[in-house]
């Protein structure tokens, strides 16, 4: 495989702002001005960017979305062979983040063309953040599937995921999302709605998933909406047997613990009464 790092060819993945204009950064005026190719989800929307941004475009502006990336990519990359700056900017968020640019970034890598970022925001980690929920690991999920049966039985396979869910949602199927997510992790299982990040009407609905059902159903949110859902709770762990109990205290005591403290710790470790343990150990004897 060739390597054109010392070509002008590349692939720059360009994040727009998901709502508010303040947020695009100095880099992204600098991508949008000077590419010579911008592969946009909406040329529409790119158009009132740049107006918005007030910046003026002096490459070929093509349209690249889900519907026509397949036929577009070549046309990118053969473009990229020429030396083009290819940038790649969505509707809001970073591209390739359930939104097009992934395949465009897997041909360019194989073609040996260089890709790199003009980072920007991202709804996944803004929603995370602004949840109120565990945010030290979690799964993002994208799109759930639009069919209910199929919905249900995903949601199924995620019921058990301990780490924070972050998961995108149409408007139009975010009450039978919310109710199949009651049905299958729990009404009480925590999550958050968020709905127009950044925008002005932007709003952050938390509480059980039984509530944010009820709460949909009554208003039909509009918008874009990402979901982020609590974690499946620890389950109890599995009690070790009577053996293990009592040679757990026998390295206890081994160790310099009275007996009476390694028994109480080691209750205390598997969640076991005291009098339990003790009567497990003096058994033995």
């Amino acid at each position: 495989m060739l390597d054109h790092e010392e070509s002008a060819g590349r692939v720059v993945l360009a994040g727009a702002p998901l709502g508010n204009i303040g947020d695009a950064s100095a880099r992204l005026r600098e991508v949008l001005a000077s590419a010579d190719v911008i592969a946009a989800e909406d040329t529409r929307r790119l158009s009132r960017l740049t107006r918005d941004l007030g910046i003026t475009v002096r490459g070929r502006i093509v349209s690249y979305f889900e519907g026509n990336d397949e036929r577009r990519t070549p046309e990118l990359v053969e473009a990229l062979a020429g030396g083009a700056v290819v940038a790649v900017v969505t509707d809001g968020g970073m591209p390739s983040v359930s939104d097009p640019g992934y395949r465009l970034v897997r041909a360019a890598l194989e073609a040996g063309f260089p890709v790199t970022a003009a980072p920007g925001p991202s709804a996944v980690t803004t929603a995370l953040a602004l949840s109120g929920l565990p945010s030290d690991r979690f799964v993002f999920e994208g799109f759930l599937p639009r069919s209910g049966s199929g919905r249900r039985s995903r949601l199924r396979e995620l019921a058990a995921e301990p780490r924070t869910l972050v998961l995108f949602e149409a408007p139009h199927r975010i009450v039978g999302a919310l109710e199949d997510l009651a049905a299958t992790f729990g009404a009480d299982r925590p999550a958050a709605v968020c709905r127009e990040l950044t925008k002005t009407y932007e709003e952050v609905r938390r509480g059980g998933l039984g509530e944010l059902a009820a709460w949909a159903a009554a208003g039909q949110p509009r918008g874009e909406i990402t979901l982020v859902v609590g974690g499946a709770p620890a389950g109890p762990a599995e009690r070790p047997d009577d053996d293990e109990l009592r040679a757990a205290v026998a390295r206890r005591e081994a160790a310099g613990a009275t007996r009476r403290d390694a028994i109480q710790a080691v209750a205390d470790e598997h969640g076991l009464k005291k009098r339990d343990v003790y009567t497990l150990v003096h058994s033995a004897q």
